[in-house]
């Protein structure tokens, strides 16, 4: 579905208006709270009610599955003193990633992206507030990469539960990066396939698949370039927010996302080889057409003007009252027909 235009023009900064595809499901806020040693989750459909279970001393992880419904965006903003400038940007699916450092919040905008039959993104965006609460808004119906993240919460595997908020939105972060991996393997399998037509029968079907397949590419490497600058700035920010503990693993999720970067590059280099090969191929096959149409055009060349010129009716000729005379231009037209012939096969012309 094509998203609706939303003109904006003439409203002041900080409007919420949201820009996606129209959407009429409730939107369902998961809170999760633990420590070392508990575990609280449940979900609910109103901000006032999910804030009551909120308990000090944990770390607090709120996810809104929807952004459609603004009243209740700025309903959050307002109990989390959320500037309305990030609230706009929340419900704006056509933003660029980008991080934002504020006085008592960090914020990181980005693209959740998954594969289903092709190349599907959500916007999705990460608060990491004081008094250890992160809250994060993804659009309702797209791919989820935060099932991991859950079950390791539940299970009490990793360093999770040992950590602070700051650790979490990391986590975060890296879950929606290992989900760029798990695509690029996709594409690479798909890239394979295609390069195996490519090279055994190509046809118009594989251009088009090419086509596809390089604007997709087109579209990873917006969602995925910014995010080298997003973890970038996050891990030089000031903010007393992220400790240092935790630099260590944004060092590290920037090094994925270099790798990422420099794989997306590597495909689309790939398909614009694979794009030019079948393009050469097409054009080979059509040179090879013609150089045979022209090798016969050239050996039926004199052939024809000899049975031009006695095709003449011209009463007095000499050849036409001769008894051998059309066994000898037969034995003419051939003779010149395989001498040409054997011209063509000792210059491998074919």
């Amino acid at each position: 579905m094509t998203p609706p235009v939303i003109d904006k023009t003439g409203l002041p900064p900080g409007t919420i208006v949201y820009s996606g595809e129209a959407r009429t499901g409730k939107v369902k806020i998961s809170l999760i709270e633990y420590n070392e040693t508990e575990l609280i989750e449940k979900d609910f459909y109103d901000v006032d009610e999910c804030l009551t279970y909120v308990q000090p001393g944990m770390v607090k992880w709120i996810n809104v599955d929807g952004i459609h419904d603004t009243a209740m965006i700025q309903k959050l903003g307002e109990k989390f003193n959320i500037h309305s400038l990030t609230l706009e940007d929340i419900v704006n699916t056509d933003q660029r990633p980008k991080f934002e450092d504020y006085d008592h919040y960090v914020v990181s905008i980005m693209k959740m992206l998954y594969y289903n039959s092709g190349l599907h993104s959500e916007q999705l965006t990460i608060v990491l507030l004081g008094d250890n609460t992160v809250v994060s808004f993804q659009e309702i119906d797209g791919g989820d990469a935060f099932d991991l993240i859950r079950n390791r919460i539940r299970q009490g595997k990793g360093r999770v539960r040992k950590m602070g908020a700051d650790y979490l939105s990391y986590c975060l972060l890296d879950a929606v990066v290992d989900c760029y991996f798990s695509i690029l393997e996709k594409i690479g399998d798909r890239i394979e396939m295609i390069e195996d037509e490519l090279i055994s029968n190509p046809d118009q079907e594989t251009m088009t698949q090419l086509h596809y397949m390089k604007r997709e590419m087109i579209f990873l490497r917006k969602a995925v370039w910014p995010m080298r600058e997003l973890i970038n700035n996050k891990e030089r920010s000031e903010t007393q927010l992220i400790r240092p503990s935790t630099d260590i693993y944004l060092r590290d999720l920037y090094d994925h996302t270099v790798r990422v970067i420099d794989t997306v590059e590597t495909y689309r280099d790939l398909l614009s080889g694979m794009m030019d090969i079948y393009l050469s191929s097409v054009s080979n096959r059509m040179n090879e057409v013609m150089k045979v149409l022209t090798i016969i055009s050239t050996i039926f060349i004199p052939v024809t003007f000899i049975a031009g010129v006695y095709g003449m009716n011209f009463k007095f000729m000499p050849e036409l009252q001769s008894p051998y005379g059309y066994w000898i231009t037969w034995a003419i037209m051939i003779g010149m027909m395989l001498s040409l012939v054997i011209y063509f096969k000792r210059k491998k012309w074919f």
